[in-house]
Parts: structure tokens; sequence; C-alpha cells
């Protein structure tokens, strides 16, 4: 008990609202707090995706020009998907698709595939000392196909400025099914300025196209936003430290940054997006088990992934944020 305040959500917790107007009009979230500086806004009905994420005031994250797009103005086909991509701070690509639109086995699969536009159940919360947990579940699943279940859960710790979302993806169909997961992290201004330090360690990278390769010795620049940029990707083979692989990206100017962790073992791939234009600035930090080429590519070179039937496959992402830059150095 804490004897300086009348309800725990005067500092800390998780309460719901509903949007109203415009196309996110009606769409549920959570809005977290974990008492010390981290807010985090769980769309509900986008697949538990966290469409905004601030750090101590600062907005952590890219807010796309579509803003909140509820589920119904979804568009399947080709790149349509781009005209619901809030982007935000996490989005999930998958579960069946990611990448480039493409025909895969007769299949004809969107960008990024279905799984961000499939509401999410929220199964529950629950706080302790130490964190507020959050439980959901996505259905991904069609008649005749796909019927993958994910279920997340969120770590918020309230001793620290860390969270983490740790997703298991079963197959609930009689078949096997193709497996593809990519947590599109969506860095946005003040935290990307021209200012910014991004650090990949790691052993290789390889450009995804001529326009990446050839801007090679720029890949790791954060560059101010320019009028017909052109988009540039690159694969990198990141480097692992007590465990996890780490990036990070600090910028001296708010004086804030955060340090992303995942397992190489479930998410081997990583695909920096790097997007400078004007309005369309933003810096994707990608961590995934494919690249964002398509699946019908992957099928092609042999590294497509695939769940048996009730087999499940579990990956954990986590961010810690931090305004000490000695810190950002130490853990990079």
């Amino acid at each position: 008990m804490n004897r300086y305040i009348g309800n725990p959500l005067q500092v800390r917790g998780a309460e719901p609202y509903v949007l109203q107007g415009g196309k996110g009009d009606g769409m549920h979230f959570l809005y977290v707090r974990n008492g010390l500086g981290l807010e985090a806004w769980i769309s509900l009905d986008r697949a538990g995706d966290i469409s905004r994420l601030s750090f101590k005031g600062d907005n952590m994250g890219y807010f796309s020009p579509c803003g909140y797009v509820a589920p119904a103005y979804y568009d399947g086909v080709g790149a349509g998907f781009l005209k619901s991509f809030t982007a935000g701070f996490f989005t999930t690509c998958g579960l069946s698709a990611v990448g480039s639109p493409c025909v895969d086995e007769g299949e004809e699969l969107p960008l990024h595939g279905t799984i961000s536009h499939q509401p999410a159940q929220l199964l529950g919360t629950e706080e302790t000392a130490e964190a507020l947990t959050v439980r959901l579940a996505v259905r991904d699943a069609v008649m005749f196909g796909r019927k993958l279940v994910l279920a997340r859960t969120y770590r918020f710790s309230y001793t620290e400025n860390t969270v983490t979302v740790s997703d298991t993806v079963t197959n609930e169909a009689a078949d096997a099914s193709p497996y593809m997961v990519l947590y599109h992290c969506n860095m946005g201004y003040p935290l990307v300025s021209e200012d910014a330090v991004l650090k990949i360690p790691h052993h290789g990278v390889t450009p995804r196209d001529d326009e990446a390769a050839t801007h090679m010795d720029s890949a790791l620049q954060v560059e101010p936003p320019q009028s017909g940029f052109v988009e540039r990707c690159y694969f990198y083979d990141v480097k692992e430290q007590d465990g996890s692989a780490k990036v990070g990206l600090f910028n001296p100017t708010i004086g804030k940054g955060l340090v992303m962790a995942f397992d190489k073992a479930t998410l081997p791939c990583f695909t920096e997006w790097k997007m400078m234009g004007q309005t369309d600035y933003v810096l994707g930090l990608e961590p995934g088990n494919c690249t964002p080429e398509g699946r019908d590519v992957l099928r092609q070179n042999g590294t497509l992934r695939f769940l048996k039937p009730a087999e499940s496959a579990t990956t954990t992402v986590s961010f810690a944020f931090t305004d000490n830059a000695a810190a950002f150095d130490a853990a990079l």
C-alpha cells in the first residue's frame, strides 16, 4: 500500500480507451504507464501492437499519415496494407506471409500478411510490485486455409524502463503451415533525427537491392528528411552479446534512446528499413524469422519455415529505454 495515493492509476497501471471519429472510430486501446516515464498505447483491434510509445515525455515511434485505422478499412490486395499502415512503435508482420506481395503456390499474398489487422482478445492483466503483465490472443484463420493462433504477453517493468513482448504461435490446422514473423519496429522523431546514433553490431551486412548497395557507406547514418528519398533495406547478421542479439538508437539532442534485444535462435534475421523522406521519416529496426522478400522467394531459396499441426513457436523481443548515453554505449 502506498499511503501517498488514493488509486494506483494515479502513477501507473493500465486503462482502457475507445477512440471516437475518423477511420479509428470505435477502436479499443489499453493505455499503459509504468510510473517511471514509460507510456504505451496497445491497439487491441490491431493484434495488440503498440501504436504509440513515449519515454519521459518524448515520442519514440513513427506515427504514419494514415493515423489510426480500424481493421474494417484494411485492403488486403497487393500493397493495400500501406493505406492502413499506422506503423506506430511496433507492428507485427505475418503470420503466413511477410514482405513483398506475391503469389506463392497459387495463393495471392498481400504485403506483410494479415495478422496486424486482426483484433486481439484481451485475456487479462496482472500487477505485482515488479511489473504489469498483459495477456492477449489473436486468431489469424480462414476456412480451407491457415489456422494460426498468436498468444501474446507483454511485461512492463515497474522497476526499470523496459518492456518485453513474448509471442507463441500455434498451428491449429490439420496440415503444416508456413510460419513467418517480422517485428516492424518503427522509430520516429524526435528519437530519429540527423543527430541520432544507430548501432547495429554485426558480423556482416547485405543490401537488399541496387539502391541500398549504392549507399552502403551510409547504411548506419541517420540523415535529415529529404524530398524524393528512396527507401533502403539492409540485412544484418547481428552479433550476440550476453546471450542475445542487440541493436540500439540514441539521440543526444533529446538525451534518450533504446536498446532492443532478441534471441537469434528464433529470430535469426534482422532488417534495417531506412526511409528518410519528408514526412515519411522513419527508421525500421526489424528482427524476424525471415527477411521481407516475399514468401515465394523464401520458398525458392529454402529458408521458408513451417509449423506442423499442433506445433508452437515462441519469439521474444525486449526494449530497454535510457536517458544515459554512457549506459547506452556500454549495452552495445
